[in-house]
């Protein structure tokens, strides 16, 4: 029988490393690799299959299935806060990424089904295993580092480059598949996509289980509870979490959602700040520091993820996708352009924070993070441009423009996510690192709620439109350029209360 450790204490994990990172970092790059190609298989289909099966095809559809894609996005992270609490303090991080990728390969086989109220049941299974699978994968890559070991950041780099390439993979294989796998209408063959993404996500599950071995004790359950009562506690827990958030999804709507989240988030800011109080000032200054960079990291993410929502309707009605000799580029590549460029474009951000880092230039978090939101506005800034004096005869933008825009967001989102998830690592309480990063994808879960209600919004009641993107998107840039040139303007004062975190 295994040996539990304490919770928040350093384990060294079991020695072998590769390329200059232990060798455990790469099981769990693959494992999330398999994990997010389900996810982002799907998420590209998510708006387009419910106006095309539920609402006929019509553009009517586009303002529910947007406010649905946000609530399905919001509700996946906000429940990350319950899944980094019970790996903290019941299961262990090892158990509770293997009881949700379970749980969220049975909805994805689930949301084959075309009928709506089992397809939102589907969205509900998916939404309850990725809480308790997505912050405590992100935790167990931090714990395989020393808290003054320099590679931290570089590691959870590489690590994020895993997801990514999860997510350039999937569209392509699962838009090739909706095309080809069968000659019936589009509509009837996301079921193919949706099966992909199932098995996908029993890959990771395979992965994981084979792969934890080389863990040691890292992860494992605090040692004062009883493993197996537990397990099964928290087992039930989630089923019976099940329909509540389906019927949050079906019933409640993307409005009474954003309120249970911000309240969710009162609540879980006010217990990591009394147990930083508990432990000194110091702590409490850095749990202030991650809570403001929470609310910067909401607004980020509120624009980021209009890219399943208003952009993929942008895509669909007024992008120019004819390209050599009349070929139609599929709708759902253009969400493989951002993990292409991450890929791309992570390993020369780490080593230019890296170069910085040796000349004593590297900017700090606070400066990072207002970087992230200052590429997300320069890429509205270029689609308002071309909204306005490139809409060609046929009413269509031009190709690339689009293209440029996804480019631009990636940059913006490399300076902020993947620093973000390393950030939290250092300056959360020792006790409650999971909930902690539970806490940063509610602030993630706050933002993309927020996007969905935003891009029905764009939309409105009859589609979008290039008056209707316009207006939307101008109001996205100028809150973007305000909200990161104040997080350059008070990054001193955020850096005092970080206490030397870099």
């Amino acid at each position: 029988m295994s040996t539990a450790v304490s919770q928040g204490a350093f384990v060294p994990p079991p020695a072998g490393e590769v390329l200059g990172h232990p060798k455990q970092l790469w099981m769990l790059f693959m494992t999330e690799f398999w994990e997010r190609f389900a996810f982002y298989g799907m998420r590209w289909a998510l708006t387009l299959y419910i106006v095309a099966q539920f609402f006929g095809g019509d553009a009517s559809g586009q303002a529910y299935a947007s406010r649905t894609y946000g609530a399905f996005l919001a509700l996946v992270y906000a429940t990350a806060i319950f899944g980094g609490f019970a790996a903290d303090r019941l299961i262990g991080y090892q158990r509770s990424i293997l009881l949700g990728a379970v749980i969220s390969a049975i909805g994805y086989f689930m949301i084959m089904l075309p009928n709506q109220d089992l397809f939102l049941l589907g969205l509900a299974t998916i939404i309850v295993g990725n809480g308790l699978f997505k912050p405590n994968i992100s935790t167990m890559v931090g714990q395989l580092y020393a808290p003054a070991d320099s590679r931290r950041d570089r590691g959870f780099t590489i690590f994020y480059m895993g997801i990514n390439a999860g997510a350039l993979v999937s569209p392509l294989v699962t838009g090739w598949l909706a095309s080809v796998i069968t000659d019936t209408p589009m509509v009837q063959n996301y079921k193919a996509v949706f099966f992909a993404t199932g098995i996908g996500m029993v890959i990771s599950l395979i992965w994981f289980w084979f792969g934890r071995r080389n863990l040691g004790a890292i992860g494992h359950p605090p040692k004062d509870r009883d493993s197996g009562k537990t397990l099964l506690a928290v087992t039930v827990g989630a089923v019976v979490t099940i329909p509540l958030v389906y019927l949050l999804m079906a019933k409640a709507g993307a409005t009474v959602i954003a309120w249970l989240l911000g309240a969710l988030f009162l609540g879980l800011a006010l217990m990591l700040l009394i147990e930083a109080i508990r432990e000194n000032s110091a702590a409490r200054d850095k749990v202030i520091a991650m809570l403001m960079l929470f609310t910067f990291n909401v607004l980020f993410w509120m624009f980021f993820e209009q890219a399943g929502s208003s952009f993929n309707f942008l895509a669909q009605n007024l992008v120019d996708r004819n390209l050599f000799g009349g070929w139609e580029f599929p709708v759902g590549w253009f969400q493989s352009v951002n993990p292409a460029a991450i890929v791309l474009l992570a390993p020369v951000v780490a080593v230019g924070w890296g170069w910085l880092a040796a000349r004593g230039s590297e900017p700090s978090i606070p400066r990072k993070f207002g970087l992230g939101l200052l590429f997300n506005a320069f890429a509205f800034l270029l689609l308002i441009f071309a909204l306005r004096s490139l809409v060609g005869a046929s009413g269509l933008i031009p190709f690339w423009p689009l293209v440029m825009v996804y480019v631009l967001q990636t940059v913006g989102e490399l300076c902020l996510s993947p620093i973000g998830l390393s950030m939290v690592t250092k300056l959360a309480p020792l006790r409650y690192v999971g909930l902690a990063m539970g806490g940063w994808f509610l602030s993630t879960a706050i933002g993309n709620n927020l996007s969905g209600i935003f891009a029905g919004h764009v939309s409105g009641e009859s589609g979008i439109t290039v008056a209707s993107a316009i207006s939307g998107f101008t109001f996205s840039f100028a809150l973007l350029l305000g909200a990161g040139l104040l997080l350059f303007f008070i990054a001193p004062l955020m850096n005092k209360l970080m206490h030397g975190v870099k």
